[in-house]
Parts: structure tokens; C-alpha cells; sequence
């Protein structure tokens, strides 16, 4: 398989313009650190004047020992190669985060699974809903504090303490 090359941003006019952004070269792609209240500026500025026009996911990781959510973008300049990542500190007690379906409207579904599996509130999304999980569905199944039985009742299934049939799910032994 052939190797993509590496395509860094030159971004000493972002540095310039918000000094509170925090940038570190990694071997693949460019990080940005961004503080929440900066998010929709330096998005809009990152697609409007990088080019950075395709949102290629939005993702988040629980870090308990931080007290905090991070919230990961994967931006890409499409057809060029180029890529970055953006990466918000957000409160675990709190997660919140302007939503950008104004800028990327296919951050419209990425933000409903964020919400649903992390928690994250996407102040001011259109149809913020659960997407993946039932909407009585209790908690956010990747949180690392979630536990299975829980009390939602969807991962408490009298059927499922029997034994399989044979030619069920495939996973016997």
C-alpha cells in the first residue's frame, strides 16, 4: 500500500491571530488545542482561510483523571492531502461546545453521537437527540464511569442468561 505523504499547514497566521491556541506537529498531522469559547473563530478561519473544508469526524475521549472530556475534530482539505486535528478541553460535570452543523452541516450527526455516547451538550444544534441509544436509555456509554446493568433495562435481558442455541451468534466455542 502506498504511504500518504505528510502534509503539514503552515499556521503561523492562526498562531498570530489566537495566541491562546496551543500547536504541536505530530508525526502524521497537526494538532490544535483550542479553548471552547475560541471554537467557532478559529473553525471558520481554519475553512475559510486553509481550506480546511471537509469535518472527516468528530469524535471525544473521557479522561476522569483530567476531569474533562476531549472533544476531537479531523479536518481535511479535500482534494488536497492536507489534514489537522482540533481538540477541545471541555468540563466532564459540564461538557459544552458551540455546535458547528452552521459551518460543516454533516457535524449534525457526529455531534447527536457525541452527545449520546459522551454526554456533550451542542449549544445551539438543531435536533440535539440520542441517535444510537434509545431515547430512555440511562447515561453515556463511553464514558469510562459507565457499568453495564446500570438500570436502563436495554442491557438486562431475562433471554440472555440461557444458554446459546446452536448456529446463534456464531461466537461458540
Amino acid at each position: 500500500m502506498k504511504e500518504r505523504p505528510k502534509v503539514l499547514l503552515d499556521l503561523q497566521g492562526l498562531k498570530e491571530r489566537f495566541p491562546e491556541v496551543e500547536v504541536t506537529e505530530g508525526i502524521d498531522m497537526t494538532t490544535l488545542w483550542v479553548p471552547v469559547e475560541r471554537l467557532i473563530e478559529v473553525m471558520q478561519v481554519l475553512k475559510e482561510d486553509y481550506g480546511l473544508n471537509f469535518l472527516a469526524d468528530l469524535t471525544g475521549v473521557d479522561v476522569p483523571a483530567e476531569e474533562a472530556i476531549i472533544l476531537v475534530y479531523h479536518l481535511m482539505a479535500v482534494p488536497s492531502a492536507r489534514e489537522t486535528r482540533v481538540k477541545v478541553k471541555l468540563p466532564r460535570g459540564n461538557p459544552r461546545a458551540p455546535s458547528l452543523v452552521s459551518l460543516w452541516p454533516a457535524a449534525e450527526v457526529q455531534e447527536r453521537e457525541a452527545f449520546d455516547l459522551l454526554g456533550i451538550i451542542f449549544e445551539g444544534h438543531p435536533n440535539l437527540k440520542r441517535i444510537l441509544c434509545p431515547d430512555d436509555f440511562n447515561g453515556h456509554p463511553l464514558r469510562k464511569d459507565f457499568t453495564i446493568g446500570n438500570g436502563s433495562g436495554y442491557l438486562e435481558r431475562e433471554d440472555s442468561a440461557g444458554p446459546r442455541e446452536e448456529g446463534g451468534r456464531g461466537d461458540e466455542a
